[in-house]
Order: structure tokens, then sequence, then C-alpha cells
């Protein structure tokens, strides 16, 4: 049996051996009631915790089970027992928190269990991993913080996709309602606003290129004039109206009523058979002949029409002449009707294969007529007329045909100069030239016919060859004239197509731009268009040439193009602007008339002028409190002044981003009640009597 001084030499042996070992060192005693008091305490290990040795005695009673984090009680524990304790070499050390002076620290344990003298110990050592352990901390946090970003950009993206596919889906409804409403601004386009029929522009467009078989008629109202001047232009539009609805009774939704002329219609039936022409043309006249026009029951309608066949090899052009010359043949027994038949298209196929021109000799002398028609008779088909005004008639008989006239001036019934004044009348001067051929040289004669628009004077007696040869190149001037104005007019259409179209680009641009979709364009067109028609039937205050009056509505498409300087994020503000916000939205009229006036050839082009006007000046307000300006009353253009009217109506019966669409009756009422600011009280009542117009409007938009 061991003494106690073998005893104490032993423990003295092994203190030296636990303070050399790396690390901390540590004994307690197996007693887990009182919570494994320490036996030995190595002075690494208090350096570890930062605890001095009596610090440490007095404030843990050297309990171990005191040291140990709350959390961490079974890994502490973990080989503290006889069961555990065999597990350490294949499980390996235990990670924990040991309380430290200043706060607790990560430690490694390796423990295990021994027997001295009969009792029952814990062996252990501890190092110190703290810093080990806020690492990995530190980099799990960052794990965690971008496992939760990625999880979010996921999120994010996958609701960008939600909304992409919801504004795609959006985007398709959009641009299918853009189509249908593109469809119908260009039938608008084409339609005559009045009858509801095609219109001239139909025509250039798109009829004149037809080839056949078809059936063309031309459709003039009797006595239409005397229409307007006794009942007025209000009665007038009734009978229109009327006779174009009389006519659609009566044909094939596939044939074509266009508004041709002032009281003209053309017909186009395709795939009718000839024999059948007469009886169609004659079931229309009876019907027209049977309308009423409403609130005019005394009036009484009637037509003279005109019509003749298209072949495959007939331009539309030429058969459009031909039942022209029909109509007018007709016009001259009234509710009438005039068809080409066989010989009369075999005629005229022969006439147009001689290539002839018509030349009408006006003469009261029949020797005189004689002796024109054997210099000219050769080379050009002659019709004779005695006095002046047989010469009128046969100018509307064969209107179109006539390539030139010889005038007499000394005449009964009507003189050459009288001639000339009823062809000034009624512009046939500027289509068919005239040559005065009199024996009258004196000079007031000669001044007098060259006033009047003669385009050459031949005294008498006079040379045969140099007679020929003045009419000869006065008929090549005005054919070639002719080539000339219709190759122009063939361009002008086609820029002003083509203008159309650039025009209409750049403002859908700055619809898209501003949030809208482009339908705020064509609606402000279309109302500038119908207040400017009423503006003009209303008064003559506003001296508007027709060129002005058709650069108007098309360059009220370009009013707001000065907001594609304007920064996107204030012009689709959902909320209300503030006052900064909104005097940076109000910049966008000087910054769209800037732009405008920059541009190359501005001073040369009235269709930027115009919109240079309306781009600026469409704020203002009638009573002076607009801007940028501040112009009052006829001060402002009235190109802007309409625009201003129309963009105000269109917005208030429009769906913004800011608000709900407003019905018609509301806006109307708001307009003339001064809630959108001064208009012009012309204005006012043009809006006032064209809001049944708009009205219906609305409900196709």
């Amino acid at each position: 049996m061991e003494t106690g001084e073998t005893i104490k030499a032993e423990l003295l042996r092994l203190e030296r051996y636990a303070q050399n070992v790396p690390g901390d060192f540590h004994c307690c005693a197996e007693d887990p009631e009182n919570g494994y008091p320490f036996v030995y305490i190595s002075d690494r290990f208090l350096e570890i915790l930062g605890w001095e040795r009596e610090e440490f005695a007095a404030k843990f009673n050297n309990r171990y089970t005191a040291l140990l984090h709350p959390d961490d009680l079974a890994a502490g524990l973990r080989y503290r027992n006889a069961e555990n304790s065999g597990a350490y070499a294949q499980e390996g050390d235990s990670i924990f928190r040991l309380l430290g002076k200043n706060g607790y620290r990560w430690v490694s344990s390796a423990a295990n269990r021994i027997v001295w003298h009969g009792d029952g110990y814990i062996v252990a050592t501890v190092t110190d991993i703290t810093p080990y352990m806020e690492l990995r901390e530190k980099l799990e946090q960052q794990n965690r913080t971008q496992r939760e970003a990625l999880e979010s950009a996921n999120h994010n993206l996958l609701r960008m996709m939600q909304q992409m596919e919801k504004q795609k889906a959006q985007f398709a409804q959009t641009a299918a309602r853009n189509m249908e409403k593109e469809k119908h601004y260009r039938q608008r386009l084409n339609r005559d606003a009045l009858t509801g029929t095609y219109n001239r522009r139909y025509y250039e467009e798109v009829v004149r290129n037809n080839i056949g078989p078809s059936c063309i008629a031309l459709m003039d109202i009797d006595d239409f004039k005397i229409c307007n001047d006794t009942y007025g232009h209000h009665a007038g539009d009734l009978a229109l109206e009327t006779v174009a609805k009389a006519v659609r009774g009566c044909i094939r939704e596939t044939d074509l009523l266009i508004r041709y002329g002032g009281d003209e219609f053309l017909l186009v039936l395709p795939g009718i058979p000839a024999d059948y022409l007469r009886t169609k043309l004659e079931q229309i006249r009876a019907a027209v002949q049977k309308a009423v026009v409403p609130g005019y029951p005394h009036f009484r309608l009637s037509l003279s029409i005109g019509g003749a066949m298209q072949t495959l090899a007939d331009p539309m052009e030429n058969v459009v002449r031909r039942a022209d010359l029909l109509m007018y043949q007709a016009k001259n027994h009234k509710d009438a009707v005039a068809v080409d038949t066989q010989d009369s298209r075999l005629a005229a196929q022969e006439q147009v294969l001689e290539e002839k021109p018509v030349i009408l000799l006006v003469d009261d002398s029949m020797m005189n007529r004689m002796m024109l028609t054997s210099i000219l008779g050769e080379d050009y088909r002659i019709l004779e007329a005695e006095n002046g005004k047989r010469c009128l008639e046969l100018l509307q008989t064969e209107a179109g045909q006539i390539s030139l006239v010889l005038l007499d001036i000394n005449m009964p019934v009507m003189d050459g100069f009288e001639v000339l004044r009823t062809m000034n009348t009624n512009h046939t001067i500027e289509d068919v030239p005239v040559i005065m051929i009199s024996s009258d040289d004196s000079e007031e004669a000669i001044r007098k016919a060259y006033e009047l628009g003669a385009s050459d004077y031949v005294n008498r007696p006079f040379d045969a060859k140099i007679v020929y040869r003045r009419v000869s190149n006065t008929i090549k001037l005005y054919a070639k004239q002719r080539r000339l104005v219709q190759m122009v007019s063939d361009q002008i259409r086609a820029r002003e197509k083509n203008t159309d179209v650039l025009v209409g680009v750049l403002s859908q641009i700055v619809e898209f731009r501003n949030g809208e979709s482009g339908s705020h364009v064509r609606h402000i067109r279309i109302i500038t268009e119908t207040l400017l028609h009423r503006l003009m039937e209303l008064t003559s205050r506003y001296e508007l040439t027709p060129e002005q009056q058709d650069n108007i509505p098309l360059a009220s498409a370009l009013h707001d193009i000065g907001k594609i300087g304007i920064d996107e994020a204030i012009l689709n503000k959902p909320g209300k602007l503030t006052a900064e916000e909104f005097a940076v939205i109000k910049t966008h009229s000087m910054l769209g008339a800037e732009m405008l006036h920059k541009t190359e050839n501005f001073a040369e082009q009235p269709l930027l002028q115009t919109a240079y006007e309306i781009a600026r000046w469409h704020h203002e307000r009638w009573d002076g409190k607009g801007y940028p300006d501040g112009l009052k009353g006829d001060d402002i253009p009235i190109s802007a002044q309409l625009v201003s009217m129309a963009d105000v109506y269109d917005a208030l019966t429009s769906e913004r981003c800011y608000k709900k669409a407003f019905p018609h009756e509301t806006a109307v009422q708001m307009i003339t009640d001064g809630e959108c600011g001064a208009f012009n009280p012309l204005l006012i009542q043009c809006l006032l009597d064209v809001q049944g117009e708009l009205k219906q409007e609305i409900l196709q938009w």
C-alpha cells in the first residue's frame, strides 16, 4: 500500500507533466452531482479563459459545469462517464464553449476517464479554436447572406419573368387593338365623312388601278346647286346623304360607291353582265327619284347617270372619262340614264386607235369653217358650232375630248368674248386652249382676248401654214402641260402619303415614350379635322388656304413632340405631379418648337411652320393664362387653338395612368364651363355643333 509521501511525489510528478502538455490540461473528479469539481487546473487552461486562479476558484467554486455554455452541456460532458469515454477513439474531440473572463471561448477538448487509487477522474485537454470558429461563423454568415441574395434574385427574376409574360400578353392585346384601330382609321381616311361612301382619295389610291371586267357609272345630282342656293347647305348635305343611302340600297356589298366630286358619285359594279347594265342603273335612278330628303318633302331628287363597261384591256381612267361623257349626255334630259352600246364602244375604240385630237371650230360663217376644215381636217377631228352658245354646249357634252377651240369674235347669239368669260367662270379655259381667229386686228380686241385667257390670236386673212403650225404647237404645248400636271400630281400624292406615314411614325414614337397608345394621335387628328371643318362653315374670320386646312390636321400629330426631351419617370408618373415636375413637363412645348425650328428648310416648309405653331402654343388659353408665352385671344394661331381643344377633349374622354375616362357629356360640359381653361367662343360653338359626331367617334374608339 502506497504511503502519503509516495502519493504526494506522484502528484508532483503529474503536475510537472501537466504543465508541459501542449495546450491546457485539467483534471476533474468523477462527481456529476457536484458539477465535476476540478482537482487540477493548468496555468494554460486559466490563460486561455483569461482568469486569475484565485478569481476562478471564487467565482465558479471549482465546478467544471459552471464553465459550460448552456447550449453546449451535452458536448462538454460527452466523455465524462464510463459509458461514453470509450467512444473517443472513434468520434474524436468534442467542440463546445467555456466561459472566459471576456466571454465564451470555443475549445476543442479531448477527455478520458481514469481510476486512480480507487477513485474515478476525468483528465482532459482543451485547445482554443475561437479564431477558427469566428472565421467559420463569418463564412457561414456570408454564405447565408449570399443564399438569401440568390434566393431574392431568383424570386425577383421569377417575378420579372411573370411581369414580362403579363406585359407580353398586354402588348399583344394592345397591338391587336391598335391594329383594329389602325384599320378603322384607314377606313375613315378612305370614307367620306358626310355620306359614308368611299372618297376621292380611295379612288386615286386604290380603285384607279382596278382592272375589269366591271361596270363603271358616274352619277350627278340634277340641279344640286339650286338646292344649295334655295334651301341652304344643310339641305344639300341631307340630299347627298339621301342619294347615297338610296344607291346603297340597290347595290351589293362587293360594289363600290365613291363620292367622286361635290355632287357626283362613281359606282363600280364588278362582274355584272353588259346587258344588265342599263337595268341596274335604271333601278338606281328610280330609287333616288322616290327618295325623300328628311325635312324637305317638296324637294325632289333625280340623277343623270352615264354607264360604261370596263374590259380587261381598258384602263380605269379611260372608262371613267367615257362614263363622264355619257353622264353629260344624260344631263341634257335630266333624270336619265345613258350607257355605251356596242356601236359606241367600237366607235370609241376606232377613235382611240386613230388618236386624232378634236378641234372645235366656232364661227357664224360656214365658208370660214369649211376653209379651216380643209386645212386641219386631215390630222384632226373637227367639230363645228355656228355661235357661242352652241360652242358652250359642245364643250359640255364633249368634255375631256376637245383639244382646242378656234373662236371667232363677232357672232350672233353669243360673241367670242362672252364665250371666253363663261369659260373663265366654269374654269374650262384652264383645260382647253383657245385661239382667237378674227378680221378685227385692233389693239384693243387683241389685248382683251389675251386678258380673257386666249392662248393665241390669228388675223384674217391668214396663211394656211401659219394657222396649221399655231394650232399644232398649241395642242402639243397643252398636251405636254397636262402630262406634266399629271406627273406632278402623282408625285405630290406620293409625297403627301410619305409625309403622312413619317409624321405618323414620329408621333407614335412620342406617344410610346409617353406611355400612351398611338390612338391619342389619331384621335387628335380626327377631332381637329372635325372642328376645323365646322369652323370653316361657321365663319370667314380665319382665311385659311386649302393647303393650310390640309396641314393643320396632319401637323396636329406632332403637338407633343417636345416630350421626347422629358424624363420618362415624370411623363409616366401615375400620381399627381409636384410643382417642380409640372414645371419640367411645361417645357415640352418650347422643346418641340425648337426641334421643329431647327429642321432643314423650315422657312420653306408650310407644314413644319404649322407644326411649330401647334407644338409651341397648343397650351395657350383664350384668356392669356396658358403657357409658354401667355398669348391671349386671336394672338394664338388658330391651328394651335384647334389642337388645344382637341387635346383637352381627348384627354378627358380617354383613360390615362392617372385617371379614368370621362363620358362625352361630362367632357363637353367641363370644357364649356371653363374647368379646363378658357377657349375661343367660336370653337366652343363648333364643339357643341359637332358633339353628336364626336360622341359616335368615342363609341368606335
